[in-house]
């Protein structure tokens, strides 16, 4: 039996398997979506629902957490990843 990695969301503070998230990186000031999930650089996870990705633009828990201003386009791109 192979053990699975879990990560915790950032808004729903759920742990869930990684398949089951969409990892976030800030490397070198630039933030983008990792969506292969090795992307060196300082990452969180986020569930993969409209409802947790709304929820995180309207908090700006991602600017806290990886200290610095998430552009918009960022929320699009992880809505974008959803559809």
């Amino acid at each position: 039996m192979k053990k699975i990695p879990l990560r915790m969301c950032v808004v729903t503070k759920e742990k869930l398997p990684k398949k089951d998230l969409i990892r976030i990186v800030k490397y070198n000031n630039e933030v983008f979506v990792d969506v292969n999930g090795k992307q060196n650089g300082k990452g969180c996870y986020l569930k993969k629902e409209i409802d947790v990705i709304k929820k995180a633009q309207k908090t700006k828990i991602l600017d806290k957490i990886l200290e610095t201003n998430i552009n918009e386009e960022i929320y699009e791109n992880l809505l974008s990843i959803l559809k």
